[in-house]
C-alpha cells in the first residue's frame, strides 16, 4: 500500500471512533427526532400513523409553547450578556498582578465544578420566603419577605441569577486562558505610544478576545436553551408556567404526557432555533473576529 494511502488510512481510522459517537448520539437522534415529528404518538396496538406538518401547526394553538418560548428569549437576554461581561471582568481582575489572585480564580470558579442539583438545592434555600438567606438580608432594611419562586414577577428572573451565578466562572477560564496568551509587548508598546488602560483595552484587548467571545457566546446561548435542570428542583415551570422553558416543555410533553410525536417536533424547533442563532453568530461575528 502506497505510504500517502496508508496515511489517510490512519488518520481514517483515528477518527472512526469520535465520528460513530457523534452519529450515533448525535445525528442520529435528531433525524430520528425529525421523522417523529411527523407522525403521530402510538398508543397501545395502534401504531404511529403520517401527519405530516399537522404537529408544527398545532404549535401556533398552543398557549403554553408560545409562552415557554418567550420565556426561554428572555431568559437568554436576561443571561448570556450578563454572564459574559460578568466572566471577562473576572478574568481581567484575576489576570493583573494583585495578592490572593489564586484564592480568587479558585472562587470564581467553585460554582461550575457543584452539580446542577446542588446548586438548585443551595439556591432554594436562599429563596425560602421568610427564613431565606435573601429575605434575611431584606430583612435588615426593614423590606416584608418575599416568595421569590412562587410570584411571576420575580421567578423567572431569580432563575437567571442563579445561571449567571452558576456559568460565570466557567466562562472566566476561556478568557483568562485568552488573556494570558496576549504577548505582553503590545502592552509595552501601548505604554510608549501614551494609551491608556480603557484605549488599550478596547484597541487592543478586546479585539483579540473575539475569538473567544465568539466561542463563549455560542455556548452562553446553547446553555440558555438547553437549561432543565434548574426548572425541575425549584419551579417545576410555575408559577402558571412563568418560568416553563421550551426543554422543560419539551420534557414535560414527552415524559409526563407521553406525547412523543409533539415532543419530537417540539425537539425539531428547538434545534431550528439554535442552528440559525449559530449560524447568524458565527457570519455576523466571524467578520469582526481577529485571529493571530
Amino acid at each position: 500500500m502506497p505510504l500517502r494511502i496508508a496515511t489517510q488510512v490512519h488518520g481514517w481510522l483515528l477518527l472512526l471512533p469520535a465520528a460513530v459517537l457523534l452519529v450515533a448520539f448525535t445525528h442520529y437522534p435528531a433525524m430520528a427526532a425529525l421523522w417523529n415529528s411527523l407522525h403521530s404518538t402510538p398508543r397501545g396496538s395502534r401504531p404511529a400513523r403520517f401527519v405530516g406538518l399537522d404537529q408544527y401547526a398545532a404549535m401556533a394553538q398552543d398557549p403554553i409553547f408560545l409562552q415557554s418560548l418567550m420565556n426561554n428569549a428572555l431568559f437568554v437576554l436576561g443571561t448570556v450578556p450578563l454572564s459574559i461581561a460578568l466572566a471577562l471582568a473576572m478574568a481581567l481582575w484575576v489576570n493583573g498582578r494583585l495578592r490572593g489572585r489564586t484564592a480568587l480564580r479558585v472562587a470564581y470558579f467553585t460554582p461550575t465544578v457543584l452539580p446542577m442539583i446542588a446548586v438548585a438545592n443551595i439556591w432554594l434555600f436562599f429563596y425560602t420566603p421568610g427564613y431565606g438567606l435573601l429575605d434575611q438580608i431584606t430583612g435588615l432594611f426593614g423590606l416584608p419577605a418575599h416568595n421569590w419562586l412562587g410570584d411571576r414577577s420575580t421567578a423567572l428572573p431569580a432563575l437567571m441569577a442563579v445561571t449567571v451565578w452558576k456559568e460565570a466562572g466557567f466562562f472566566m477560564i476561556f478568557y483568562l486562558a485568552a488573556l494570558q496568551s496576549i504577548p505582553p509587548t503590545l502592552r509595552e508598546a501601548a505604554d510608549l505610544e501614551g494609551a491608556g488602560r480603557w484605549t488599550f483595552f478596547r484597541r487592543v484587548t478586546f479585539p483579540l478576545l473575539m475569538p473567544t467571545t465568539l466561542f463563549v457566546l455560542v455556548n452562553a446561548i446553547i446553555n440558555a436553551f438547553r437549561l432543565v435542570d434548574h426548572v425541575i428542583v425549584m419551579t417545576r415551570g410555575g408559577p402558571d408556567n412563568a418560568t416553563a422553558l421550551l426543554l422543560f416543555y419539551i420534557y414535560e410533553v414527552g415524559f409526563r404526557y407521553w406525547d412523543t410525536g409533539y415532543a419530537a417536533a417540539l425537539t425539531a424547533v428547538l434545534l431550528a432555533i439554535l442552528v440559525v442563532l449559530a449560524i447568524g453568530q458565527f457570519l455576523y461575528l466571524d467578520r469582526k473576529v481577529h485571529y493571530r
